[in-house]
């Protein structure tokens, strides 16, 4: 692997300045098609430059191809990212920063980066003549609303015989939790003194910012104020405004996999105004977020407490909140055990629901995924991770939803965060360590080169 190491160390000042052309193009699928699909354009153009085979599936996703042999293998990346609030970053999201030794911007380490340092490795395995299996890195650009993009690119394109998706920790993830996407609505707003509540932009991240706008009493606000004080120091604001008082909550985000490492600001406003208002004048809804799911993460009070020895506990976030004096409505991120079934945790939490004269609807779903310690693409992942890093890499799961669940069991997400790098993901300032991150380069190419090479004798 001289030759090919070495080419990667070439390939570096240009990599960097190529990762800031991507990182600047505002990729946020929540906000349609049309941006993410440049990105998608842009990556298929730089893999033509490179003289890599290149297809593109109704602008939605596509890939980059080299080899000619028996086997397809696989590394599923997306282009897409979450929404990104300006002022709540150190420097510019949607570029490359790099200060103190880190990589910032939107999507660098979720999953830019890891999605064009794939696209760069195919170069060095052609570049460096390797001959063996077809090799495809594919890029999706709805990953994070839902993965219709690989339902739609996998209904003309067939699944790789082995794969990875750089889009989760190291070592090798070989479990990801069941995922339910819940809108609970409620068919009148019977909020009487709740004029307005707005929470969320992704359906799966933790809030980091909600306000109410409140139809309230002297007395009223008086006791907010309170309550507000006795939060600390900017956790709340309240100021008047010409629609009423206007209660702004101040969380931290997070990914909906690891909702504890958050503070949702949806939770703490709905408790803070129910604590005051009363649930005659805040609503069902509120009401209902407030006593069934509150600042919670594991679903105790709607009955859905539950865990497993292979994937832990079930969580659960309170990711979105619209209410206005017509309507009300809701989004909940449900990842449950992998040993537990999706109809179980739908029931209990319609159950709850109906109790408060509120109805539940499937936004999208994810089966679980768990692969045995000795499948195949597991066995190429432990032999790459180690002839980088001197030592064989750690089996574990995880409640974060990426495209391995698409890929039939052959399949699994692999790296490119290091356990002990904090790249807040979902969060302002996303950044990835940049000396790791290289030897994520160097670990996924070992990767793929070793499933070009890799046989049924093996």
């Amino acid at each position: 692997m001289a030759n090919i190491d070495e080419l990667l160390i070439s390939y570096r000042e240009e990599f960097l300045r190529d990762l800031d052309e991507l990182l600047k193009i505002r990729s946020v699928s929540a906000l349609g098609a049309d941006v993410p699909r440049q990105a998608l354009e842009w990556m298929l153009a730089k893999a033509e430059s490179f003289g890599l085979k290149t297809k593109n599936i109704d602008g939605i996703a596509g890939h980059a191809e080299y080899g000619e042999g028996e086997k397809l293998c696989g590394v599923l990346t997306h282009l897409d990212v979450v929404p990104a609030n300006k002022k709540e970053w150190s420097c510019e999201p949607f570029a490359l920063t790099r200060k103190n030794g880190r990589m910032y911007g939107r999507g660098v380490a979720d999953d830019k980066g890891a999605a064009l340092a794939a696209l760069y490795c195919l170069r060095a395995l052609k570049e460096s003549g390797v001959k063996g299996n077809r090799v495809r890195v594919i890029f999706g650009t709805s990953e994070e609303i839902g993965m219709k993009d690989m339902e739609t690119y996998f209904t003309s394109e067939p699944l790789p015989d082995l794969s990875f998706t750089p889009d989760s920790e190291y070592g090798i993830c070989r479990a990801e939790k069941g995922i339910l996407h819940l809108e609970i609505s409620s068919e009148k707003a019977n909020n009487t003194s709740l004029m307005q509540f707005e929470a969320g932009s992704a359906n799966n991240v933790v809030p980091d910012t909600a306000f109410a706008i409140l139809d309230c009493s002297d007395y009223e606000e008086h006791n907010l104020q309170r309550l507000a004080d006795a939060a600390g120091v900017g956790a709340f604001d309240l100021r008047f405004t010409i629609d009423g008082l206007k209660v702004t909550s101040h969380g931290k985000a997070a990914h909906a996999c690891e909702p504890e490492k958050g503070v949702n600001a949806a939770a703490a406003l709905a408790q803070i105004i129910c604590a005051v208002m009363g649930t005659d004048a805040v609503g069902d809804l509120c009401t209902f977020i407030n006593y069934c799911i509150g600042k919670e993460t594991n679903g105790r009070s709607m009955g859905i407490k539950m865990r497993d020895a292979v994937s832990g506990e079930l969580t659960v976030t309170l990711s979105r909140v619209h209410i206005t004096e017509r309507e009300a409505s809701a989004v909940l991120d449900v990842r449950y055990p992998v040993s537990f079934l999706e109809e179980v945790v739908l029931y209990q939490v319609k159950k709850v629901a109906a109790r408060e004269g509120l109805t539940v609807r499937v936004i999208d779903s994810e089966k679980p995924l768990s692969l045995d310690e000795n499948a195949p693409i597991v066995r190429v992942l432990k032999q790459a991770y180690e002839n980088v890093m001197g030592e064989e890499p750690e089996l574990f799961t995880t409640g974060g939803g990426t495209y391995a669940r698409v890929l039939g069991g052959k399949g699994v997400a692999f790296g490119p965060v290091f356990p002990d790098d904090d790249s807040r993901i979902h969060n302002s300032d996303e950044s990835i360590d940049e000396e790791k991150f290289f030897r994520h380069f160097s670990i996924c190419l070992e990767a793929m080169n070793g499933m070009a090479l890799y046989s049924e004798q093996e």
